[in-house]
């Protein structure tokens, strides 16, 4: 797992370090900040079991759960209605926070896909000797126009709101680590830390779903 030092990040000095110069190009294309902020949900809004994923994009923890288990939960659970994924961002460094705003500012409907990449990308890109450019390529192979990238990044509210989510999982649901699952139901909530393997997340599922 990844521990959270909530003094080491601080919203303002984190989005100092991400915001790039806007320039013609940033101007011509908006971003759409309410819906890129938007609840994303993988699988059915109403089934009876939630499970919502704090992840940060370099955490490699969040990328191996996302890999590796996440298809499983899918194929089983989520597939079948019988719960539902929710991704929160929780970002710990100012690529994680410039990959969260890439995959929010894809269509809603490409969002997981693109994260998807994202994560099983996730060594190549974040070790690039230009992030940057290998996450604007990232972008544009899922339809993004660079005009639409540079808009992305250079959105405050937009980096504020991601922001906040983190601070939000921090204060509410006591967040410290990446990945971190809260899962839910009308029976109870349940956590699991860390990338634990497909059966710790099924005996919660099951529990839960009781």
């Amino acid at each position: 797992m990844r521990r959270y030092v909530a003094a080491a990040f601080g919203a303002f000095a984190l989005f100092a370090t991400v915001t790039l110069t806007g320039g013609p190009a940033a101007a011509q294309a908006t971003i759409d900040t309410a819906k890129a902020l938007g609840e994303r949900v993988l699988g059915d809004p109403k089934a009876p079991v939630t499970i919502v994923d704090y992840s940060s994009m370099t955490c490699p923890h969040c990328a191996r759960f996302h890999i590796d288990t996440l298809p499983q939960i899918k194929q089983k659970y989520i597939d079948t209605g019988k719960a539902k994924l929710v991704f929160r961002d929780f970002p710990f460094d100012q690529w994680a926070l410039r990959a969260s705003m890439l995959a929010r500012c894809a269509p809603p409907e490409r969002y997981f896909p693109l994260l998807d990449v994202l994560f099983k990308g996730q060594a190549q890109w974040s070790s690039s000797k230009d992030p940057a450019a290998a996450l604007t390529q990232i972008g544009k192979l899922a339809g993004l126009s660079e005009d639409t990238i540079k808009a992305c990044w250079t959105d405050q509210k937009l980096a504020d709101g991601i922001l906040n989510m983190r601070l939000d999982g921090q204060n509410k649901d006591k967040i410290e680590s990446t990945p971190t699952f809260v899962l839910s139901s009308g029976s109870g909530t349940t956590k699991v830390e860390g990338a634990q393997p497909f059966e710790k997340f099924a005996e919660a599922i099951d529990k839960l779903a009781k």
